[in-house]
C-alpha cells in the first residue's frame, strides 16, 4: 500500500495525530480546519498574521492516565517475576563427580589449601562429598573430605602419601566455590570454608 505524501508546512498543516489514529485513512481533500488537533486554529492562507504551529505528533494507542498507575504495575510485577525465576534457574545442581572439569576444579582447590595452609604437611582428597554446578556457568560448589598426610605440602604426588596417624592425624571437612575457565586454564576460588571432623 502506497502512502500518501501531504507537504508537512505550508496552507496544507493536516493533524497528524487524527491521522495516525485513523491509519492514514483519509485523503487531504477531506480533512477539515476543525479537526482535533486544529481546533481555533486560523486559515492561514493569504494572510499576512503570525502563524500558529501546529501541536507535535503525539501517537495515541489508547493509554489514559487511569490505566497508566495498573499498567505499570503490571508490567513492574512481570520484571520482578522474570528476575526471581532467572535467580532460582541459577542455582546450584547437582553433577557427576566425574566430570572432567569438575575434577580440575577440585585438584586447584585443594592445592589452593594446601598452598594458603601455614601447617607442613600436606593435605589430600580423601572424599567428594557433594558436586554441584551453578546453572548456565562453569562455577562449581563442592564439599570435600582433606586427610592430613606425612608429605610435605611441596613434595610431588601427594595422592599416594599416607595419612598421618595418631596423635597428628587431622581431618577437614571443606566446602569450596570454585569459577572454573579450564580453556584458558584459569580458576578463582570464590569462596571457602573448613573444620574439623
Amino acid at each position: 500500500m502506497r502512502l500518501p505524501t501531504w507537504p508537512l508546512f505550508g496552507a496544507h498543516r493536516r493533524d497528524w495525530p487524527g491521522m495516525l489514529r485513523k491509519g492514514w485513512a483519509e485523503a487531504p481533500s477531506k480533512q477539515k480546519a476543525s479537526s482535533t488537533g486544529l481546533q481555533g486554529v486560523r486559515a492561514v492562507e493569504g494572510t499576512t498574521g503570525r502563524r500558529t504551529l501546529p501541536r507535535p505528533c503525539q501517537l495515541s494507542f489508547g493509554l489514559r492516565s487511569s490505566s497508566m498507575f495498573l499498567k505499570a504495575t503490571l508490567l513492574l510485577g512481570l520484571a520482578v517475576l522474570g528476575i526471581h525465576v532467572w535467580a532460582i534457574e541459577m542455582e546450584f545442581v547437582d553433577i557427576s563427580k566425574d566430570l572432567d572439569y569438575f575434577a580440575v576444579s577440585v585438584e586447584f582447590a585443594v592445592a589452593w589449601f594446601n598452598s594458603g595452609n601455614t601447617e607442613e604437611q600436606a593435605y589430600k582428597l580423601l572424599e567428594v562429598r557433594r558436586a554441584q554446578q551453578k546453572s548456565w556457568t562453569m562455577i562449581y560448589l563442592m564439599e570435600l573430605d582433606l586427610g592430613r598426610t606425612v608429605c610435605k605440602k611441596h613434595d610431588e604426588d601427594i595422592d599416594k602419601c599416607p595419612l598421618q596417624e595418631s596423635p597428628g592425624e587431622r581431618k577437614l571437612n571443606c566446602t569450596f566455590i570454585v569459577d572454573s575457565r579450564p580453556w584458558f586454564t584459569q580458576f578463582t576460588l570464590l569462596n571457602s570454608t573448613c573444620q574439623q571432623i
